[in-house]
């Protein structure tokens, strides 16, 4: 066994033993509840979620810093780790929705939308909101699970919104907002030809970020303090492309068990919702609700699938960090940092719903799916950061600079 060693002039702190036994604790329990009483399939979405907690943490895997550090560098590294993801996510989606069974023997299907008002729109709201709430959706759930308070106020906004686009949502799902539905699939090539199509722009994409870095010379991307040797499975942090080839296998399990792949913030509107309904309002009678998700608000959230995934993000990432000696609560957070986690997460909250997801929903499971509108989430959400850069100085938030040491 090789010796641990740590990376260069970093040193990473002695795990925590309460916050350790905590995170196991609740997630030994929580496990046992859902196998017991809401069956086999809820269990392992649960344990899913906890492998997909662990790797977003250990690998700081990002979307909002990716778009950022792109958008004002042209730092490319993480967007690259993006295309290793969604290279791996294809190549494994593709049999699982050419097969269209489950391991159970449901039906599955990949999130294939149409191109509409709601998802440009939805995808720039997103876009802004991840540079003001620092986080993204599956950021903020990590990122909570890890201790960072100021993003519980990111996602507290991001239920808010959430449910106020529940509320919206008849009005954007109109058939005159609706365009079309397209599946690079759907050609006399099938999926073997969508893989190819993909392979080509996620190359094109990948020599351009080489060839913006080679004309602005971006700050390097700050590596967190790691651990050598076996060590760093368990102490982190993992090498981006590690994150990367994790994430894309889980979310191809999530869609081989479940019958559709990863998603978040569907579980945001069902706990807000639930919250408005416990109030006396007649929320069943939303069209979101009523038509779209009928009967899931009368269901217990254990029995729901994403939110089942949602705790075990939080609790994966929570152990993941208080073993590697990194879980920790702010105890300030400045008035403006409040404010603009606040609207980034209201802003986000609404976006991802009205355009059929967020960066994991629409972003990484539309793509993967073959889907042309996760396409369009990804250009409009680019738009999105760009202003949410412009908005950030506002709020005292920073904004990377060319002459930065790192980013």
């Amino acid at each position: 066994m090789s010796q641990t060693t740590l990376s260069p002039n970093h040193s990473l702190p002695a795990p925590q033993i309460g916050a350790t036994t905590v995170g196991l604790g609740a997630s030994a329990l929580l496990g046992a509840w859902l196998f017991a009483m809401h069956g086999i399939e809820q269990g392992l979405f649960f344990l899913i979620g906890i492998g997909l907690g662990v790797s977003l943490y250990h690998a700081r895997f990002g979307f909002t810093s990716a778009f950022r550090q792109l958008m004002a560098v042209g730092q490319g590294t993480t967007l690259r780790a993006h295309l290793l993801m969604l290279t791996v996510a294809c190549i494994l989606f593709a049999p699982l929705l050419a097969y269209g069974s489950t391991l159970f023997g449901g039906d599955l299907q990949g999130y294939v939308f149409p191109i509409s008002l709601g998802v440009a729109v939805g995808g720039f709201m997103f876009g802004v909101g991840m540079q003001l709430g620092g986080s993204c959706a599956s950021g903020s759930l990590y990122t909570v699970g890890s201790g960072q308070s100021s993003i519980v106020i990111t996602l507290a906004g991001f239920i808010v919104g959430s449910v106020w686009a529940a509320h919206d949502f008849a009005f954007w799902m109109q058939p005159s907002l609706q365009w079309r539905t397209v599946s690079l699939a759907d050609t006399n090539w099938g999926y073997p030809g969508a893989i190819v199509m993909q392979m080509g722009v996620f190359a094109v994409i990948a020599a351009a970020t080489y060839a913006i870095e080679k004309r602005l010379r971006p700050p390097r991307r700050q590596a967190p303090p790691h651990a050598h040797g076996w060590a760093r499975i368990l102490r982190g942090a993992w090498p981006l492309w590690a994150g990367a080839i994790a994430l894309a296998v889980l979310n191809a399990l999530t869609l081989w068990t479940s019958g559709k792949p990863w998603g978040i913030t569907s579980a945001f509107a069902l706990w807000g919702s639930k919250a408005v309904a416990a109030t006396g309002a007649d929320v069943g009678q939303w069209f979101y609700w009523s038509e779209l998700h009928a009967g899931v608000l009368d269901k217990p959230v254990l029995a729901d699938r994403t939110s089942v995934m949602d705790f075990g993000i939080i609790l994966g990432a929570m152990t993941a960090a208080s073993i590697g000696g990194r879980f920790s609560i702010a105890s300030h957070i400045p008035w403006r940092t409040v404010i603009a986690r606040l609207i980034g997460g209201v802003l986000m909250g609404y976006g991802a719903r009205i355009a059929f997801g967020c960066n994991i929903g629409a972003y990484f499971g539309g793509i993967a799916s073959f889907s042309l509108h996760g396409w369009l989430w990804g250009v409009v959400a680019l738009g999105g950061t760009m202003l949410g850069l412009k908005l950030r100085p506002l709020f005292g938030l920073g904004v990377p600079k060319l002459s930065d040491g790192v980013c």
